[in-house]
């Protein structure tokens, strides 16, 4: 018969998350074995390597901020870093950490089904391994097209074109090389518009394809030199509590002007956002007045004043046009780069408006619109995420009954967790990241506090000789409820985008994350405490060992 592995925890990805909860349970004296898809740690920046790829989080936040000493042993180069500089970052991590031997790498999940005889959970690769663990704790995200298809529009034909098409989430760089292409980018997202500034660079031609236009937030990214470093390293001792305190986790971005927008005049306003818009301090924008983010009114003015830029930078006024938004700034994921709409002023790119010509079907040359056939060398799908289903559907999770999670969830039409890290039914699975975790904030602050929070729970009650955790039904229509309010209330309402699954043709429109700030979304952790929203079983005579 063969030997099953077993081991306190089974932990699925290695990007920050992963990696977190794979030092956390170690440290702890915990078996612990992680197991990536990939060829190295990184999560979803090893896998996004495409043209241009970079954080929209200042380096300073965009780190660790559990151990002193792994902060300070490490020098970022620029204020917002590079995909290259973030994984040289998580690997310089992992070994400092000694984690790295936990880790299995070039091991992608296929199932997990829980074993209700001997509360274990059996989890089962791609390559024929099989392991057990007591808790199971996915790190795979919910911005992941490594555990499902990446999402692709219905383009009739596509086998047909005799050319080169990718994925940005599945990016080989040493399969692609733009240079003197006829490039077709299908998607303006955050992907999106960093790979058409890029491959607008070496292209012959880029033809960017656009269904919805962008807000796109100027931004500078000047090298960091040593004495800022040398700063940074002697704010450590502040650095989580200012992280914890502001509503998006990134203290580098106060609100400026602690009233509404309507308060000031007309004129007023409009001197203090070009002021900003020529400082071009990416996110900062969104937070020049307190109520930007809550008040329509107040937020169309900031509204108004991008699109004149829009107007302003590109210089054919039908292109222009094309490229104005009409919904609420942030109301989709915001954008920070640096000369997009000027791109749009040379003579190798165009744009493509695919809600007046859409798509009809590819060709052996290229695609073809209702408007006129394209042809290209290349296509690029910078088309996004099924966020939260996508994982969760081809992960196939199985709880008490065999019975599927995204089953559980009607295929996203009733999406029910709790603080989005347990479920009624999965006892012991723990995901961390992912769906019902908290919108536009930066994603190091939550994953360092719920981290934290599950192995708390898992040592609270391994103490305590419990042997199956999981919320009651209340707890979880209580948490969901309360999801579904805070973000039919948000401005992620009311707009298609990702944030809501409103980004898939057909999937059901849900809001995918917690639409509260972080502060708010602390609340209800330091609510949790108490575990009073937990069902709990004693220990079998065959469990772990007591830690």
């Amino acid at each position: 018969m063969t030997h099953v592995q077993e081991y306190d925890a089974v932990v699925i990805g290695a990007g920050f998350a992963g990696i977190y909860m794979t030092h956390l349970l170690s440290e702890g004296g915990y078996s612990v074995r992680t197991y990536e898809a990939g060829e190295s740690v990184g999560g979803t920046w090893y896998w996004n390597r495409y043209p241009g790829a970079r954080c929209d989080t200042p380096s300073e936040f965009y780190s660790y901020t559990f151990s002193e000493e792994l902060y300070k042993g490490w020098t970022w180069s620029s204020f917002y870093p590079k995909q290259e500089e973030i994984m040289d970052y998580l690997n310089y991590a992992v070994n400092k950490l000694n984690i790295r031997e936990n880790i299995h790498f070039n091991t992608a999940m296929k199932s997990a089904d829980y074993n209700e005889e001997n509360k274990r959970w059996e989890i089962h690769f791609t390559d024929g391994l099989k392991v057990q663990a007591k808790y199971f704790i996915p790190a795979i995200g919910g911005l992941n097209a490594i555990h499902t298809e990446p999402h692709r529009p219905k383009i009739k034909g596509l086998e047909n074109f005799k050319g080169v098409y990718q994925h940005t989430s599945r990016w080989s760089p040493e399969e692609v090389n733009l240079k003197g292409k006829r490039v077709g980018v299908i998607g303006t997202g955050s992907t999106g518009v960093q790979t058409i500034i890029e491959a607008a660079k070496e292209a012959e031609h880029v033809t960017v394809f656009q269904r919805t236009p962008q807000y796109v937030l100027p931004v500078k990214n000047p090298k960091l030199n040593s004495e800022q470093m040398k700063e940074m390293h002697d704010n450590f001792h502040s650095l989580d509590r200012r992280v914890l305190a502001h509503p998006t986790g990134m203290p580098s971005f106060p609100v400026l002007r602690n009233y509404s927008a309507l308060e000031n005049t007309p004129k007023e306003r409009q001197q203090f956002y070009e002021q900003l818009y020529e400082e071009a301090n990416g996110f900062q924008m969104i937070f020049a007045y307190n109520d930007l983010m809550l008040n329509e009114e107040s937020n169309e003015t900031l509204a108004e004043f991008l699109r004149s830029k829009i107007k302003e930078t590109v210089k054919d006024p039908e292109t222009a046009n094309e490229l104005l938004p009409t919904y609420l700034v942030a109301a989709k994921r915001p954008i920070v780069a640096k000369g997009y709409f000027e791109t749009f002023n040379q003579n190798n790119v165009s744009l493509v408006n695919l809600r007046k010509t859409p798509f009809v079907d590819a060709t052996e040359k290229g695609l073809r619109t209702t408007e006129t056939e394209h042809e290209l060398d290349i296509i690029i799908f910078a088309s996004g995420f099924d966020v939260g289903m996508g994982p969760i559907r081809d992960s196939n999770i199985r709880g008490r009954g065999g019975v599927l999670l995204h089953k559980k969830w009607e295929e996203g039409a009733n999406i029910k967790t709790y603080l989005g890290a347990c479920h009624n039914e999965f006892p012991n699975f723990l995901p961390i990241g992912g769906t019902h975790y908290p919108l536009g904030v930066n994603v190091i602050g939550p994953t360092q506090v719920m981290g934290k929070w599950i192995y708390d729970l898992i040592n609270h009650f391994d103490k305590h000789g419990i042997e199956e955790i999981e919320p009651t039904l209340e707890a979880e229509e209580t948490w969901t409820n309360h999801v579904n309010e805070i973000g039919e209330m948000s401005f992620y309402s009311t707009v298609d985008s990702w944030f809501n699954g409103g980004n898939i043709e057909g999937k059901p429109r849900r809001i995918l994350g917690y639409a509260g700030d972080f502060l708010m979304y602390q609340e209800q952790i330091e609510k949790s405490l108490d575990y009073k929203a937990f069902i709990h079983s004693p220990k079998l005579t065959h469990a772990i060992n007591e830690k």
